[in-house]
């Protein structure tokens, strides 16, 4: 059996070969429509810092660097990245010149590579299937913070929500269609939503709650504090727990208690905090059949509130989806460009430090990998941050793929290259800008880390949150 270190240590390389992954077929297309423009290739590199290898063929110096993090191709005739790629050891005024349409092909070319490489992990996805859990896809409100806008507004467990902020919603989580990501993008004082309630549509307008800055971390975006609705399932029974001794068994779904139906396990919870002492007869399913179990919640070795002694699947039921590599591709850059007009909005919450960089894209690839079906989800995750490479590189900012683009059809209507000494002050000045929103934004994904976060908790005041993680 794996130890924890070691499966720790698996994980992390999964990880940096994914994400290296990624980048070296981005820088890939570069070199290759290099090569075929008949461009003057420096070097090729995969990973930076100092060469642990380093060979030149046919005038290329091919490298392999000591820190493992992406790779890049120097092509002086495009323009100057000293900044990132070291100084180039040819003079650029005596390399000949290239024409417009050459540098935008090259410029063009490692985007649509990132495009192939999400193609093709897309097709992969479509044959092998993701993990979807039912919470992610349901639009049903399976509970209702007390005291939470969304209580106040009058919404309740049960029901179905059709529109949030005037756009229909098809799930409760992710970037297109959903629940969430209509709250965050809204902007107006309230939020209505349009529900079904027992046959009939309501609107409800709801002010949304934004949690109080704490220190240095992220600010809070707005939320109504609700969860989508999930199956309970029984994980765990502990033994000599009033749940044992019920006869709770793993894999029991719990629909409902003294009659009451429940929507997410935490409303259970709930009764056995208001109700400690109090018997409950308990809703179970059982293979197909039901029955009921009775149990009085009591206080169990080392705990001071009662419980009943049963551990929550978290995620509840999971089905396996099969997208199709266009509906995949489509969904990844609309949920890119909505996140860029969100960023772009002056009244929206969603900022910059929002957004994640290098560390935080590695913290999310380590959860997925975390998950049995781990490399499924990864694959999904990877066609997404493709797309968004692919896009975030067409911006016309000089450094990237679109500035190079955009400096290539002026030259083309000036009919002479820009300067190069102005060109080099241009790329060095927005090199240093996008280094130092990398060192932002990792300054806010570092304090995501888990062992991290959990010591900033420990010194900060906890604003009000869902009760998700509270066990009966």
């Amino acid at each position: 059996m794996m130890t924890h270190i070691a499966r720790v240590i698996l994980i992390i390389l999964e990880v940096l070969v994914l994400f290296n992954l990624l980048i070296v077929v981005h820088e890939l297309g570069h070199f290759l429509a290099a090569r075929w423009r008949g461009l003057y290739i420096e070097k090729f590199g995969v990973w930076f810092g100092k060469p642990i290898w380093k060979k030149t063929i046919n005038g290329v110096q091919y490298s392999l660097g000591s820190l493992p993090f992406g790779g890049f191709v120097a092509l002086p005739q495009l323009a100057p990245m000293d900044i990132i790629e070291g100084k180039a050891d040819v003079e650029r005024e005596k390399l000949p010149r290239i024409s417009a349409i050459d540098k935008i092909i090259v410029a063009f070319a490692g985007p649509f590579f990132s495009l192939l490489l999400a193609l093709v992990f897309a097709g992969i996805v479509w044959v092998i299937g993701h993990p979807v859990s039912e919470s992610d896809m349901t639009t049903t409100i399976g509970y209702v913070e007390k005291a939470s806008p969304a209580e106040k507004a009058g919404l309740q467990p049960g029901d179905k929500i059709l529109e949030v902020d005037g756009k229909p919603v098809k799930r409760f989580s992710g970037m297109n269609d959903s629940v969430i990501w209509n709250v965050v993008r809204s902007e107006g004082l309230t939020i209505p939503f349009k529900i079904e309630r027992n046959g009939k549509q309501l609107t409800f307008d709801v002010v949304p709650y934004k949690a109080e800055a704490r220190g240095w971390r992220r600010k809070s975006v707005r939320q109504v504090l609700i969860l989508p609705a999930q199956t309970p399932i029984v994980e765990k029974v502990q033994p000599d727990t009033p749940a044992a001794a019920a006869g709770l068994k793993p894999g029991d779904v719990i629909t409902g208690y003294n009659g009451i139906h429940i929507y997410h396990p935490i409303a259970l919870a709930d009764f056995i905090e208001s109700h400690p002492n109090q018997p409950i007869i308990l809703q179970v399913q059982r293979r197909g059949k039901s029955f009921e179990a009775t149990v009085t919640p009591k206080i169990l070795p080392g705990e001071k509130t009662p419980r009943i002694g049963i551990q929550w699947d978290a995620t509840g039921r999971l089905s396996l989806a099969h997208p199709n590599p266009i509906e995949q591709i489509y969904n990844s850059v609309t949920s890119t460009l909505n996140t860029i007009g969100a960023v772009a909005s002056p009244k929206s919450d969603v900022k910059l430090q929002h957004l994640s960089g290098p560390v935080g894209i590695g913290r999310i690839y380590y959860m997925l990998f975390q998950n049995e079906r781990g490399w499924q989800l990864a694959l999904w995750f990877s066609v997404i941050l493709n797309v968004n490479l692919a896009i975030l590189n067409m911006l016309p900012i000089p450094v990237l793929d679109g500035g190079h683009i955009v400096l290539a059809l002026i030259e083309s209507v000036r009919r002479k290259p820009v300067n190069m000494r102005l060109l080099e002050i241009v790329q060095t000045s927005c090199a240093v800008l996008i280094i130092g929103y990398m060192l932002y934004v990792t300054f806010f994904d570092v304090q995501d880390l888990p062992f991290v976060k959990s010591k900033l908790d420990q010194l900060e005041t906890q604003a009000p949150q869902p009760k998700a993680g509270q066990e009966p």
